[in-house]
Formats: structure tokens, C-alpha cells, sequence
């Protein structure tokens, strides 16, 4: 079973210095039909202004990814963490026993384009930690590329979250087919972050999503240049 979930249907939000999509229920946007999915409990599309952001503010017991889109992110954290982020980088951040951190605009000038992403762990009171690094152009291209891995699993990724899910990552260019293998007794999850793809005789834009359930394999083509997010969950 394949539901679509269209950009347009997710939750609004503007504040002047921030405008966000929410796919799932978050903040003032409520809707019980759509509290989440599986683990994935948050996948918010923020637009921030430039010299703006969030302060300083807590999380305890989530696994939070940070996928930026256009512009640079400026991190900065309770564990000693902090940096650039930017398009082509992912951040994992274990909230853990709790954490305090704040993600602004790193720009004076140009707005910042981003996907955060929380993930419920299996874990929790974990220690909690922060890890940052770039994917690789070479290993997207053509096909999904595993980015991240539960803790423990034998799984090759460069990053590991105290929860049962992987996410997998491609940057396909336009007119790419892509074929993807999926365990049919897990549910997974399709996110168009940026681009158009077809599935089929369906059109998917940037913001729109696929949950999908009991299939054993998904099926694309791209096209413009385009980057596509796979969440495997229980």
C-alpha cells in the first residue's frame, strides 16, 4: 500500500523570520491523522531569515537530523558542539538525557533552507552527542546511498542513531531511474526534499511524500535534478 501525502496538505506556519511545513503534527499545527509515522515523528521544511534562528533551547530522549537545503546553518551546543553546516552535509544530534543547543542562520544575508527531522529512539537517558559530516556526490547519483544506521546494526553508514530506522539518501540527476529493493514487513517513507520525480503515471514535487507499506521494492524516475530521503521503519 502506497498513501500520498501531498506538499501542500502539510501543516503552515509563518513568522516572519521563519516560515515551516510541518508533515506531521508540531507546534500549533495539530492534526491526529498525521501525528507521525512509525518512529518518524517530525519532518519540518524551515525557511529562516537571514541573522535569525533558533536560541538556545532543550531536547531530551529524540534522535534530530539536520538536512540543510540552501544556505548555512549555525550550530552550537551543550556538548561542545558546534560549526557550519551546509548543502551536502548532514548533522545528527542524540538529545539524549538532554541537551541544549540553537541552529541560526549563519548568513547576513542569504535565507537558510533546511530539513530537521526527529526521529523517537529505543533508547533513552542516553549520553548525548553530536556528529557532522558530508555525504558523498559519487555514491548518490544513481542510487540510495544508507547515511544512517541504528547503533549496533552491521550496517556500513556514517552515522548511527540510538533507534530502529535507517535513512537513505540520493541525489539523482534529471532523467535518472531509480530502483529501490525494500523489506516488505517494514514501513518506509519517501520524501521529496528537492526536484520532481515519477512514480508511475504520478508526479511528485519537492515537499511531497510516499508512506508505504508491504511493497517490496519502489520505482522512479527523476525529472529535473532532484534529492529524495527513505526512511526504513518498524
Amino acid at each position: 500500500m502506497i498513501t500520498l501525502r501531498r506538499s501542500e496538505d502539510r501543516g503552515h506556519a509563518d513568522h516572519g523570520w521563519l516560515e515551516a511545513r510541518h508533515s506531521f503534527s508540531f507546534s500549533d499545527y495539530y492534526d491526529p491523522k498525521n501525528m507521525g509515522y512509525s518512529k518518524l515523528r517530525v519532518i519540518n521544511e524551515d525557511r529562516v531569515a537571514p541573522g535569525t534562528g533558533f536560541g538556545a533551547h532543550g531536547h531530551r530522549d529524540m534522535e534530530i537530523i539536520t538536512y540543510p537545503l540552501s544556505g548555512t546553518i549555525r550550530h552550537q551546543d551543550s556538548t561542545g558542539g558546534n560549526g557550519l553546516i551546509t548543502h551536502g552535509e548532514i548533522q545528527v544530534m542524540h538529545a539524549g538525557s538532554g541537551i541544549r543547543h540553537s541552529e541560526m542562520n549563519g548568513s547576513p544575508s542569504e535565507p537558510l533552507h533546511l530539513l530537521q527531522i526527529w526521529i523517537e529512539p529505543n533508547a533513552t537517558g542516553v549520553k548525548p552527542g553530536y556528529e557532522q559530516d558530508k555525504l558523498d556526490p559519487a555514491l548518490l547519483s544513481e542510487h540510495f546511498a544508507l547515511a544512517v544506521a541504528p547503533v549496533g546494526s552491521a550496517d556500513t553508514a556514517p552515522f548511527r542513531i540510538h533507534a530502529d530506522a535507517r535513512l537513505f539518501v540520493a541525489w539523482p540527476k534529471a532523467g535518472t531511474e531509480i530502483t529501490q529493493t525494500l523489506a516488505p514487513k517494514r514501513r518506509h517513507y519517501l520524501h521529496v526534499a528537492l526536484g520532481a520525480l515519477t512514480i508511475g503515471e504520478q508526479v511528485l514535487k519537492a515537499g511531497d511524500a510516499l508512506a508505504i507499506e508491504g511493497e517490496s521494492r519502489v520505482q522512479f524516475t527523476t525529472t529535473v535534478d532532484s534529492e529524495v530521503l527513505l526512511f526504513e521503519l518498524p
